[in-house]
């Protein structure tokens, strides 16, 4: 069944507003892709739900902070919002007992380590790299994945030595967005460095794009794919600007088709490597139109994926394979 067959069969996410002439051409750059199952990722740090995705089990993948809902930066699409929901450990102990606790229990597949950066744009995970260390050493089927910041070489090999199985950062691509949106002094090229340290050290990456970063607007995001297709990245993940938690009246909600396209370019470009679309995304309707854009581009894994979206792609001939982890792991 094509795509449009398949979407018409799920009438609760077919809409007028789903161009169909972008479907049609995304089908076309995504039909390459049709043979690999679709990772559908729902981490268990956040809620989510949906009918046609099994429920997989509380607590097997959460989040942790280091810093709490604290962040130096302050970016403006942001200001902490994203860090507020996950568990706080702003001390290596703290990880710890939180980490005996889960395991105890038996449930615990993996976690995600984050926290605020420091005003270089730096999250400071060193002092829980003994802890992580601990944790492979004695529980190897453990996945741990770290949003690393901006890093250098000594500290991306740092992170390899710990038993890091996936290290994230995001890739901006323009100066201006960096200055006005992140407020951060630093030039492009430290992006790209850092994203070189991280794959040189020996680790699985996985890069982030945030699209629409620059107050909702597309720019950048090409720059910043092209840096990530000059490395030998295990996948790229795009995820989407959410208006709802930037500083009010500063940022416009993105442009589902001008993202859609963007979807399309990616997947074009980096046709050698895993595609994801990450679980930060507006929520409501731009989210579903967003979703069946990147399942049209041949996407490898859409993280906690709109109703229907998975009927779609099962109507499509698409394999899905659930996992209860974050969508980094499944690269």
């Amino acid at each position: 069944m094509n795509f449009a067959a398949a979407l018409s069969a799920v009438p609760e996410i077919d809409g007028p507003d789903v161009d169909r002439d972008l479907l049609g051409r995304l089908e076309s750059i995504g039909a390459g892709f049709g043979n690999r199952a679709l990772r559908a990722a729902a981490p268990s740090f956040r809620a989510y739900a949906a009918e046609d995705f099994p429920c997989l089990g509380a607590a097997a993948f959460p989040a942790f902070s280091i810093t709490g809902a604290a962040c130096a930066l302050g970016c403006a699409h942001c200001g902490g919002r994203i860090l507020a929901p996950m568990r706080a450990v702003t001390r290596p102990e703290a990880l710890e007992i939180e980490l005996e606790r889960m395991l105890a229990g038996g449930r615990l597949r993996g976690f995600l380590l984050s926290g605020g950066s420091d005003r270089r744009n730096q999250v400071r995970f060193e002092p829980f790299l003994p802890v992580l260390a601990r944790l492979k050493r004695d529980h190897p089927a453990i996945e741990v994945a770290v949003h690393t910041g901006l890093v250098d070489a000594r500290r991306a090999e740092a992170l390899a030595a710990a038993g890091v199985d996936a290290a994230m950062m995001d890739v901006i691509g323009d100066a201006d967005t960096i200055r006005e949106v992140y407020r951060l002094d630093r030039p492009v090229a430290d992006f790209a460095d850092s994203l070189r340290h991280l794959v040189a050290a020996g680790l699985r990456v996985v890069p982030h794009v945030v699209v629409g970063l620059h107050f909702g607007r597309l720019r950048g995001e090409v720059a910043a794919l092209r840096i990530i297709a000059q490395e030998a990245t295990a996948a790229a993940i795009l995820v989407v600007l959410m208006p709802h938690l930037a500083e009010p009246g500063r940022f416009v909600a993105p442009d589902p088709r001008a993202v859609g396209e963007l979807f399309g370019w990616a997947r074009s470009i980096l046709r050698d490597r895993m595609l994801l679309l990450g679980c930060a995304r507006p929520p409501g309707r731009p989210r579903a139109l967003l979703d069946l854009y990147a399942l049209a581009a041949g996407f490898d894994g859409i993280a906690h994926p709109a109703q229907g979206v998975l009927t779609v792609a099962r109507g499509i001939g698409r394999a899905v394979a659930p996992t209860p982890a974050c969508c980094a792991m499944a690269a």
